[in-house]
């Protein structure tokens, strides 16, 4: 993923809610990330989606947090407030029982960049350390696609 950020001269940011961390903290892990890693935003807190990322409050309170909207609003807010080029968003149910109506293991992930933006829907199964891990998987997954 570094990589093909340093061959565009792209920076990198992730808002958060179920994976807590962890997409940055992977990002991290490589040697040199540094270089592209802008920062996170763990927005676990429906609030904080709104008041730190900018997503739709309206939008929430109509859909809840668990929406493939709602994570395209945090991949574009993530961009904007860290000054990203790229901006990763993750929302879902990890367990252990279900939310506003949302099975465990529903997981939206987004990827925003200058000339795109693109979400995913996930039906994952498993623990909830196992849906997160997977979750941080998917959206690096997905930003491969488009970076």
């Amino acid at each position: 993923m570094l990589g093909r950020l340093e061959v565009r001269g792209w920076s990198i940011a992730a808002a958060e809610s179920l994976t807590g961390g962890r997409v940055t903290a992977t990002l991290v892990d490589v040697p040199g990330a540094s270089a592209h890693v802008r920062g996170g935003i763990v927005a676990y807190a429906t609030e904080v989606k709104a008041s730190l990322l900018g997503v739709d409050a309206a939008l929430l309170a109509d859909r809840g947090p668990v929406d493939p909207d709602i994570a395209l609003q945090m991949a574009e807010g993530v961009r904007r407030v860290l000054r990203a080029d790229v901006g990763l968003a993750t929302t879902g149910v990890a367990g252990p029982d279900p939310q506003g109506g949302k099975p465990v293991g529903t997981v939206h992930v987004a990827v925003a960049t200058p000339e795109e933006v693109v979400v995913s829907t996930l039906s994952l199964t498993g623990s909830r350390d196992e849906i997160r891990t997977q979750a941080v998987h998917g959206v690096l997954e997905l930003a491969l696609t488009v970076v």
